[in-house]
């Protein structure tokens, strides 16, 4: 599994924008004086979803995003890059209506909120980002109680969320379902997806039962490249979808919350309720405007290039790789000693970083940094002999 503390020793903090704070590289201690600094904009990452930018360079990257467009400009979320990306989110996701959100977690408290009304219980995976990494904020904001199930991103999703159900009827008291949350990638069990069959089966359920469904899909475009992946049709059985802005479409910070129109305006009130009507939203939105062009296209020739890299190193002497059940940009590979041993010392001098093996096993993540260098070249670093 994944830990966000697992992603040390990358780079400087001051050297990266705020599109890469919460990214895995800004939590880096500072290089000693003797290493040679790193060229951040020449970087492979092999951590992280999105790619490391130095903060001196934020205004040049907001100006090529705006380009010149005197329409930028909203107020307090309304019209300007603002209007548009929600505008280019309802399109892509397939729903009429979307809503730029300042956090991730407060898209995701406002959906299930007007999802559950007075239904005052929330069917989560137990992993998901809503009941490991949101404190208690759906039952102190909105009472609502969560009820954690088993399943991951399985088959077994189904039978979970059907014995919810059943149980409930069984109860004097019944407990009263008022949505399912699931989140696909699941950052805790290393990006792994669930398949459209299985969420399609889920929804049936919670149809008969009246119960809403969300999406945390805060990584769903990193499924760009996944046989049969298409984000309209992965969206279709949810009435709420989520999207990050941040993680991998270089925004500074911000996210997109999509559904009808009725909830939408619904949720558009109780962000202001939250206190979430910043008063200009553009520079995030302008800078994920432009990171969503051709994007699905760009992470297809990432996840080819990962796919290509995991074959070499499979090859390899002293590697084997495990791969992650429906995985969506994450692999681990299994290094022998001899292999771990000076790894990142041999990556860093070839300008790439790697996160530091745990007991041999090294999670690789792939992210758009994959395309700066040949694979022969990435896969030259794992040599404990130095040749690839």
């Amino acid at each position: 599994m994944v830990s966000r503390r697992e992603f040390l020793q990358a780079v400087p903090i001051g050297a990266l924008s705020l599109a890469a704070a919460a990214h895995p590289l800004a939590l880096a201690a500072a290089p000693a004086p003797a290493e040679k600094p790193l060229a951040v904009e020449k970087i492979v990452a092999l951590v992280g979803d999105d790619v490391p930018v130095r903060s001196m360079y934020l205004p040049q990257r907001l100006e090529a995003a705006i380009a010149g467009n005197a329409e930028v400009g909203d107020l307090y979320l309304h019209d300007g890059a603002v209007g548009a990306l929600e505008k280019r989110f309802a399109e892509l996701l397939g729903k009429e209506d979307a809503a730029f959100m300042p956090t991730g977690t407060m898209a995701n408290q406002i959906a299930v909120r007007i999802l559950c009304g007075d239904r005052r219980h929330l069917l989560l995976q137990k992993e998901s980002h809503v009941y490991r990494d949101e404190e208690d904020a759906t039952p102190v904001l909105s009472g609502i109680n969560p009820v954690p199930i088993d399943g991951g991103t399985s088959e077994a999703l189904v039978a979970s969320v059907q014995a919810a159900f059943n149980q409930r009827s069984k109860d004097p008291y019944p407990m009263e379902v008022g949505a399912i949350s699931l989140e696909s990638p699941v950052r805790r069990l290393d990006g792994s997806t669930t398949a459209l069959d299985t969420i399609l089966r889920i929804a049936d359920i919670a149809k008969k039962n009246g119960t809403g469904m969300h999406l945390d899909g805060a990584r769903l475009l990193l499924m760009s490249g996944m046989e049969g992946f298409d984000p309209k049709t992965y969206a279709v059985p949810f009435d709420t979808v989520y999207v990050s802005l941040y993680k991998y479409l270089g925004a500074p910070f911000g996210a997109i919350l999509a559904g009808d129109k009725a909830r939408i305006d619904r949720a558009r009130h109780v962000r202001h309720i939250f206190g979430g009507t910043i008063f200009r939203g553009y520079p995030a939105a302008a800078l994920a405007l432009h990171g969503l062009d051709h994007f699905g296209e760009r992470f297809a020739r990432v996840r080819a290039a990962g796919e290509a890299l995991l074959a070499k190193l499979a090859g390899m002497p002293g590697i084997r790789i495990e791969r992650v059940d429906r995985g969506s940009n994450i692999a681990i590979a299994i290094l022998d000693a001899k292999v771990a041993d000076g790894l990142r010392e041999r990556a860093r001098s070839a300008d790439i970083v790697v996160g530091k093996p745990d007991n041999g096993r090294l999670h690789l993540t792939f992210n758009e940094t994959l395309l700066r260098k040949p694979t022969a070249t990435i896969a030259k670093v794992f040599a404990a002999d130095g040749v690839g």
